[in-house]
């Protein structure tokens, strides 16, 4: 795991903020990805110590998008995204690198959102990447199918106020060969300026 330090949130700034409730993702996967933007992802490590970053850019995946993994209906790989909304999908690509993505809409309904960076603040900088992310996080595949909606759970995101939606970039997502035409990758400008 890369260290650590920066990233560490306070207990008073923790224990002021809730996390978000599962009825914040049981919306149109486009609409919950937009409104990811500057909340705080947090990661419970090992030692007790929380770290955490804003989010500063996603992707939308529903399962008629022919890129998505659900687009050919439940398979053991993606179907905690069939799950309830705000359940943790985790999956392992390239033999290397694990992805997080958080399950959207309803129960039955194969969609999500990929994390994709956070804002690490100084001297960190950005965390782009989903790899990068996860790696950063020591998030892994046990971690596939947890609520993120506790402050129990090793994963969970905490409210945070509302970014500007002119801040919000959309464009094509990244690393994929169908439905490239889609807009739905969502990052914010001027990522280094939120504040934790």
């Amino acid at each position: 795991m890369d260290t650590l330090e920066s990233l560490y949130l306070s207990k008073d700034t923790y224990n002021s903020r809730e996390c978000l409730p599962s009825s914040f993702y049981d919306r149109k996967t486009q609409t919950v990805a937009r409104a990811l933007l500057g909340k705080l992802l947090v990661r419970r490590l090992s030692t007790g110590e929380l770290a955490a970053a804003p989010i500063v850019e996603v992707e939308a995946y529903t399962q008629e998008d022919r890129a998505c993994h659900a687009y050919k209906g439940p398979t053991r790989r993606c179907q905690v995204m069939f799950g309830p909304p705000g359940l943790a999908y985790v999956y392992f690509i390239y033999g290397m690198y694990h992805c997080l993505n958080v399950v959207t809409e309803g129960p039955g309904r194969g969609c999500a959102v990929l994390l994709r960076g956070l804002d690490g603040g100084a001297p960190k900088g950005i965390l782009s990447g989903p790899g990068k992310l996860c790696r950063t996080l020591a998030i892994d595949l046990s971690h596939n199918g947890l609520s993120l909606c506790q402050k129990t759970s090793p994963i969970h995101i905490l409210e945070a106020p509302a970014v500007d939606p002119a801040r919000i970039l959309e464009t094509p997502r990244i690393g994929i060969s169908k439905d490239k035409h889609l807009n739905w990758r969502y990052l914010l400008q001027e990522a280094d300026s939120l504040e934790k």
